[in-house]
């Protein structure tokens, strides 16, 4: 054991103690031995069963951070955490056994990557529902995030202390999306980010058209925090604000050809459902844009 890196793995948690447990339960089964756990509670109503569950767990600590965020939780886990590599989850997300022996093999071989971002498979109860049969098409795609957009979801992500040291925290001033603008300051950095289909979670889809539309909301934050961010001016943040306005306004009519011809669907029903469900997640999309542009803030993870 002392010939293998140290891996921290880092869990927020907010409300969520039900599903951490399940998470905890499958990291105390790992193939690899040299770990610790950092779960960060970042206001849970019941805080005392966090406690429970985690002192349940001899290899995982629980930490708390008050300023509100998934990211502000991370970033709480990673001052704290002994690792020599860091690894990132969610409370809801179940690890394959391997998870950190690929994770920290990924590492090994590319030691001079910014990220691994590993697979996350959705898991679903009725695949026939819209919301699902969406989400199994949509959801946390981490193969597209890497090779077209530059980062990977925390859900699943491995990295080294160093590469925080380079480019910076989380931006804590971000509920949503703080893993997309830290992934493209890695990749500015120089960094490779490498996709491994080895290193494998389990997500649960969303099930219904509520938990989608509060997702939708979140996200719409997200997109438009960063946006301001990264346009300063008053003319710069509302040409922004009026594109990414403008896109999800449109009707989604590539889209639909696309979707068409997916090979995973095989009925017109199938494709009518997940066209609708799109069109769906648009039009909260636009409405929480107009109220975040109206004095609305937005919405944690």
């Amino acid at each position: 054991m002392k010939n293998l890196p140290l891996v921290s793995v880092i869990i927020p948690v907010y409300n969520d103690a039900e599903r951490l447990q399940t998470c905890l339960a499958k990291l105390a089964l790992q193939t690899y031995s040299a770990y610790e756990v950092m779960v960060v509670d970042n206001g849970s109503r019941d805080l005392l069963t966090v406690q429970n569950i985690v002192a349940a767990y001899p290899f995982a600590q629980l930490l708390t951070e008050s300023i509100p965020g998934s990211y502000a939780a991370r970033n709480c886990g990673i001052a704290q955490a002994q690792g020599d590599i860091l690894a990132f989850t969610d409370a809801d997300c179940v690890p394959d056994l391997d998870w950190l022996e690929q994770g920290v093999e990924q590492i090994k071989t590319h030691p001079d990557c910014g990220l691994v971002a590993g697979a996350i498979h959705m898991v679903m109860q009725n695949p026939e529902h819209p919301v699902e049969l969406y989400e199994s098409l949509m959801g946390l795609s981490q193969q597209t995030f890497v090779g077209q957009h530059h980062y990977g979801a925390t859900a699943n992500m491995f990295t080294r202390p160093a590469v925080f040291e380079r480019v910076g925290l989380f931006n804590t001033q971000l509920k949503s999306s703080g893993d997309v603008e830290w992934g493209q300051r890695v990749y500015a950095a120089g960094y490779s980010q490498i996709y491994a289909d080895s290193v494998r979670i389990a997500h649960p889809a969303r099930r219904s058209f509520a938990q989608l539309s509060r997702q939708a909301s979140r996200h719409a934050g997200g997109f438009y925090d960063l946006r301001c961010q990264q346009n300063p001016s008053w003319i710069g943040r509302n040409i922004a604000y009026f594109k990414l306005l403008g896109f999800h306004l449109l009707p989604p009519v590539m889209f639909a050809w696309r979707i068409a011809h997916h090979p995973q669907l095989k009925t017109p029903g199938q494709i009518a459902k997940v066209v609708m469900t799109l069109s769906f997640v648009r039009l909260v999309t636009v409405k929480a844009l107009l109220l975040l542009r109206f004095g609305g803030v937005s919405e944690r993870e």
